[in-house]
């Protein structure tokens, strides 16, 4: 259905395709890991499933194909500057943790807050170490005992770490919706960006008068 003249312009442009692509399919490949792996680790789970080798694989060949999406990504100008900007903390960002009122407001936050900037580097770092120390149990014949045990040991704690992480991530996204659409359409209410993102917002506006590449593409 087409929307309104009116409505259109009061939304702005977050998420380019190709982001979003990447953000889901990384979203499904890691809940995929989480699901597996707690049929692999529960005793019950196991035997309610059966196919435990199959079960194994699944998990295997998912958590290698996780930075698939995320290098692929790497094609997308828009990708990369969202990148750029989730990976660079400023003061504004320190003094956003330490601030009730500034969460609240969303005064002196960019395209993205302090929260999901931290967000993203842990989230990058446990799919890395993740993926290491899995790497290193699934090829148990290129390392030493030693190192094999504490991979298995680093890859658990990990895995559960990772999994609470995501379990948050998913509640903070479920309980806003604006922000949710954003991550499926592409688009979020200027009020909204003004409220949670104030200097995002302001950016955009010069921003949506020259459309990148990436973005005539949506």
């Amino acid at each position: 259905m087409t929307r309104p003249a009116d409505a259109t312009e009061r939304d702005l442009h977050r998420f380019s395709r190709a982001e979003r692509w990447v953000h889901w399919l990384t979203g499904v490949l890691v809940l995929i890991c989480i699901v597996t792996a707690a049929i692999l680790y529960n005793g019950s789970l196991a035997v309610l499933v059966g196919n435990r080798h199959i079960v194994e694989l699944v998990h295997v060949y998912s958590g290698f194909a996780l930075p698939v999406p995320l290098v692929v990504g790497l094609g997308s100008v828009a990708y990369r500057a969202d990148l750029s900007r989730l990976n660079r903390f400023t003061r504004s960002d320190w003094l956003w943790f330490r601030s009730k009122g500034r969460r609240l407001t969303g005064e002196d936050v960019g395209k993205f807050n302090a929260g999901q900037k931290l967000n993203a580097a842990l989230s990058f770092g446990s799919i890395l170490v993740l993926l290491g120390t899995g790497t290193i149990m699934f090829f148990p014949d290129w390392t030493r005992l030693a190192w094999r045990t504490g991979a298995t040991l680093m890859h658990d704690w990990f895995a559960l770490a990772f999994g609470i992480l995501v379990v948050g991530h998913l509640m903070y996204a479920l309980r806003d919706r604006e922000s949710m659409r954003g991550m499926l359409t592409g688009r979020v209410s200027k009020s909204w960006a003004e409220q949670e993102h104030v200097l995002w917002a302001g950016e955009d506006d010069a921003v949506e008068e020259t459309p990148s590449p990436d973005r005539r593409d949506r």
